[in-house]
């Protein structure tokens, strides 16, 4: 199923406007390409309506807001949802000052998202309105385990219900879910979070297998968290031993090129709740 996911993205090659972290904006590109999207970055006032009209998806992350861009962000947003088109919001460090958390309420306020993702730190504080992040990493106290899975699966499904939107929660175990599903998926390698912006990467991929789903959004975005995960596998499984995270980052995205649909299918680690 997941692999029929990617394919369609290869098949459809959907166009995303990403208004993006600067850290990380050559690399979202570049995941995008790799996974047979296409990626367009533009952030200012003056044309980003024009821009997403042109899209299938719009990937809005906070990752290093500022005053100038939130206003493209909320236009952006509103001009997406006219046009019935995909998108996601990634709220990088949520919790971390008042600015971040205040921006990512009110587009949650203004805009309708197909899908929120973040790590756990980040949906907590959106789902309470407030709260504290070490940065833009989770609280290691907010750590999902196969401990406390069934609950915060629960806590996520509650948050779904109440956005609309399907909520992916990354970290050790990955969590998507809408109101009344969740996929927990446990692809990956510990060696991604070395590297800065695979979450971004993520939320750009995201989109275009959203934009390339529509009809399947929850099973959409629970396929492109896999991808990633297995992408990071395969990554690993390629490191020689004077390679160090910079290297592994160009072999996430030379994995993400090469996935698929039938390795993806074979590779997927998930069960549902």
């Amino acid at each position: 199923m997941f692999g029929e996911m990617l394919e369609n993205v290869r098949k459809s090659c959907p166009l995303i406007h990403n208004i993006t972290n600067y850290v990380t904006v050559n690399d979202c590109a570049n995941i995008l390409l790799a996974c047979g999207g296409s990626p367009i970055m533009s952030d200012d006032i003056g044309e980003v309506e024009e821009i997403t009209a042109l899209c299938g998806g719009l990937n809005i992350n906070i990752g290093t807001l500022n005053s100038r861009t939130i206003p493209s962000m909320l236009a952006a947003g509103r001009k997406a949802n006219e046009l019935g088109h995909t998108v996601v919001l990634d709220p990088v460090g949520a919790g971390a000052s008042k600015l971040r958390t205040d921006t990512a309420l009110k587009l949650l306020e203004k805009v309708k998202f197909s899908v929120i993702r973040g790590n756990i730190s980040e949906i907590k504080t959106l789902a309470a309105g407030n709260g504290t992040t070490k940065g833009v990493d989770a609280d290691s106290a907010d750590r999902v385990t196969e401990e406390n899975l069934e609950r915060v699966c629960a806590f996520v499904k509650a948050f779904a219900a109440e956005t609309g939107a399907v909520i992916a929660v990354t970290g050790a175990i990955d969590i998507v879910a809408d109101s009344s599903t969740a996929y927990c998926i446990f692809n990956g390698h510990p060696m991604m979070s070395s590297v800065t912006g695979t979450g971004c990467q993520l939320s750009a991929l995201t989109a275009a297998y959203v934009a390339a789903n529509q009809e399947n959004v929850l099973e959409a975005a629970a396929a492109a968290v896999c991808a990633m995960g297995v992408c990071g596998e395969i990554a690993y499984e390629r490191l020689e031993p004077r390679d160090g995270n910079s290297s592994y980052r160009n072999y996430i995205i030379d994995a993400a090129y090469n996935l698929k649909g039938g390795i993806l299918d074979k590779r997927a680690k998930y069960r549902i709740i």
